[in-house]
């Protein structure tokens, strides 16, 4: 397979264990520079559980195991000396269901600069202003900063979750299932913002949805029970699959 891509992230020969039981394979992937890298395959094929080791988010599930490595930019994240906060910093995660602090909506956006030490108003009230802008939702909350962040819409909610993870500047955005609880006017705002932001990060979508994959992504991994299948630009999975299994899977009959 060619590729012409900056590579963002590598993993390599990555095996992870829960307690004793083996849920991914030796996965090797690569995650190309400004591309939405979609991830799909059925309930339990272990999707959620690679992007979560992406940004190390695993280690806090005790009893697990990793093996192998994951680069970014070309450096070993599971290195000893790795400050995993900074990590988590550059490698964004925007989860399933919206999950917004109970506090005013302007609380929700500086928190992370002011956990990481910034204390400028100005600069802070910057930040805010300008992730609401990214994540498409400062025409709707300019004027309600103060207001609960939980009297938004659950659409809305999403897209501030989206501009809290932006407000701290982080170059990798993972996205877990994040339109299975949203309804379909609400998804296309989602899918138009994943669109543009890729334009400055590199993302990375778990999805079941098959339409959403294809229309979001440039590049597709299809995972089975633990195991990287497939992987190919997404128009390749969708149109000439090279496995059999991927392209049962795409059609509906499994999964």
């Amino acid at each position: 397979m060619e590729q012409y891509d900056n590579v963002r992230i590598r993993a390599e020969e990555v095996r992870f264990f829960y307690g004793d039981k083996l849920a991914l394979k030796d996965i090797n992937l690569p995650i190309f520079e400004n591309k939405v890298t979609a991830i799909i395959g059925p309930s339990g094929c272990g999707k959620s559980t690679f992007i979560r080791l992406l940004n190390r988010m695993n280690e806090l599930i005790p009893n697990t195991h990793f093996e192998g490595k994951i680069l970014l930019d070309g450096v070993n994240i599971y290195d000893p000396d790795v400050d995993v906060v900074a990590i988590r910093r550059k490698v964004g995660m925007v989860f399933q269901k919206p999950n917004p602090f109970p506090k005013s909506i302007f609380e929700n956006l500086s928190y992370g600069l002011k956990v990481n030490g910034i204390r400028d108003r100005h600069y802070i009230e910057e930040r805010v202003i300008k992730s609401l802008e990214e994540a498409a939702l400062w025409n709707e909350v300019k004027d309600r900063f103060n207001e609960s962040a939980l009297r938004l819409s659950g659409g809305q909610q999403q897209r501030l979750c989206i501009a809290r993870c932006l407000t701290v500047e982080p170059e990798v955005i993972l996205f877990d299932e994040p339109c299975a609880s949203l309804d379909p006017i609400s998804t296309n705002r989602i899918e138009e913002l994943i669109e543009n932001l890729k334009q400055k990060y590199t993302i990375v979508i778990v999805t079941h949805n098959m339409q959403q994959a294809a229309r979001v992504s440039d590049y597709t991994a299809f995972m089975y029970m633990g195991e990287l299948i497939e992987f190919d630009r997404t128009e390749k999975i969708f149109t000439v699959p090279r496995d059999k299994r991927t392209e049962e899977y795409i059609t509906g009959k499994f999964g």
